[in-house]
């Protein structure tokens, strides 16, 4: 071969490589890049030609999938439909068109739409007897009649809210509603003219009540006095006190240390030295602020920890982190040891304090998919109960069991009373706004105990009810009879 095709070919062999390179450079470097990218329609479109899998309650789909409206500019052929919408959207999210996707919809999309490398055989199998590509679905640990207890009781309320309900055992939960709401299905499309003008409806800058914030796991509240149990854990975990009865040294007037500021109770209620189960009973923020100052904020910060504080949750969905400060003064620690100052908790997270308390010191992880599904309803993954702390000791949980049964039975939470079942409780009524003028927010957290022993059910709910008397707003009046209903409708089923 002569010099001149010599170079011919050297430079031919090159241009082949170079092809080679580039294919293989696109088609396993670049892949997820180029199939995740926002203008690849063909995902999108792929995505909605077949029905979603659905989202299980109780072997009830609570989601759908129909055909989209016949419509030249729109190619995408199935969009979702929700049963009970507004209801569930706090546990589904939403799957638009236009819109994308959030929460359970979104974590286990690849599940829902088929697309889950762990569907590959059963996709195989479909593709070769010709049969439609379908997605699996998602398995939930919802309680249907919890959850309309949680969602009914909010709304009868009205205003804005949250409730959420665990079962202490496995960490399942077993209730997850947040008022106001909305419904997927309105905005589950594309159209300019429905799903669009849906959707800015429902938006923070037009609507102020936000309804699209899931307050259950995404909202912090000033936990109020329901944290005063979480006070009450560390002052025996610490050896403040070793019992419910004996008496705390609680001076009236108190004085927050460092300072000529008088921390005051609610009324005329008996908080002199008075005993922790009383203290709890009648909610006096002079013996839980100088037991946290007494105990420092160390102490406090570690007991709170224990309990999940300072720390995002997934259930899948993320949850935000609740807050116990880390940096304060004496007064300030006491401050925050009645659930004031900086502290600020979800609604989740105050349910799995109570839980953990119901649950004799041990705290579940909690968690809402009970187990994935392929089409054929083969199980591909399956949650297990995971321990995930010990907060208390079985003894100073048991102790703290008998000075919330107290609360229920005595003190400011009679409202939750149920027959024949042991309730433990405690209401919160938090302050917040400058100098205290918004009007508070109502908390109740609280467990239920059978004759057997066995707790199914921890609750927390949180109602902020703008239109109320500010005088009438209190955690045993409005939140407690939304967690009594919800904990019936647990006990009922089983």
């Amino acid at each position: 071969m002569n010099k001149p095709l010599r170079r011919i070919a050297v430079f031919c062999g090159l241009l082949v490589l170079a092809l080679l390179v580039r294919d293989n450079w696109l088609q396993y470097v670049q892949a997820e890049t180029l199939r995740t990218d926002k203008y690849n329609r063909r995902v999108l479109i792929a995505r909605y030609a077949t029905p979603r899998g659905d989202i299980i309650v109780e072997g009830t789909p609570i989601t759908g999938s129909k055909k989209s409206a016949a419509d030249s500019s729109n190619d995408f052929v199935y969009k979702r439909t929700y049963k009970d919408g507004p209801m569930w959207s706090p546990v589904t999210g939403y799957a638009s068109q236009a819109f994308g996707s959030t929460q359970l919809e979104s974590i286990e999309d690849g599940i829902l739409t088929g697309n889950d490398d762990r569907l590959f055989f059963r996709n195989t199998l479909d593709m070769l007897t010709g049969k439609e590509k379908q997605g699996g679905n998602v398995v939930t640990t919802l309680n249907a009649a919890a959850q309309k207890a949680a969602y009914e009781g909010l709304e009868k309320v009205g205003g804005k809210g949250a409730a959420v309900a665990i079962d202490p055992q496995t960490g399942a939960v077993l209730a997850l509603a947040s008022y106001p709401s909305y419904d997927p299905s309105e905005f589950a499309g594309n159209s300019l003219t429905t799903d669009s003008k849906a959707w800015s409806k429902l938006q923070k800058d037009q609507n102020p009540s936000d309804p699209m914030l899931n307050r259950a796991l995404r909202e912090t509240y000033p936990p109020g006095s329901t944290f005063k149990v979480v006070t009450a854990a560390a002052a025996l975990e610490n050896g403040l006190y070793d019992g419910a009865d004996q008496k705390t040294r609680s001076p009236l007037p108190y004085i927050l240390p460092n300072t000529q500021t008088e921390l005051k109770n609610e009324g005329n209620i008996p908080c002199q030295d008075a005993t922790m189960r009383e203290a709890l009973r009648v909610s006096c923020n002079t013996v839980f602020g100088k037991i946290g100052a007494d105990l420092g904020k160390d102490k406090m910060l570690e007991q709170a920890k224990k309990f999940g504080f300072d720390e995002e949750q997934f259930i899948p969905v993320r949850a935000n982190a609740s807050n116990f400060p880390k940096e304060m003064d004496s007064a300030q620690t006491a401050l925050s040891s009645i659930g004031q100052f900086e502290t600020a908790a979800t609604p989740l997270q105050m349910a799995m304090v109570a839980s953990a308390i119901a649950n004799d010191g041990k705290l579940m992880k909690p968690y809402m998919v009970a187990k994935l599904q392929s089409s054929n309803v083969d199980t591909l993954e399956q949650t297990q109960p995971e321990e995930m702390s010990r907060p208390l000791s079985e003894k100073n949980a048991q102790i703290l069991q008998s000075m919330m049964q107290t609360v229920v039975e005595q003190g400011t939470g009679t409202n939750a009373k149920i027959p024949n079942v042991t309730v433990g409780g405690k209401t919160g009524t938090a302050q917040h706004g400058l100098n205290n003028s918004e009007k508070p927010y109502a908390w109740f957290i609280s467990y239920a105990k059978l004759s057997d022993g066995s707790s199914p059910v921890a609750v927390a709910v949180v109602v902020e009810d703008e239109s109320a008397n500010r005088d009438d707003i209190s955690g045993g009046g409005l939140a407690a009879p939304i967690a009594k209903n919800v904990m019936e409708a647990v006990i009922n089923k089983k």
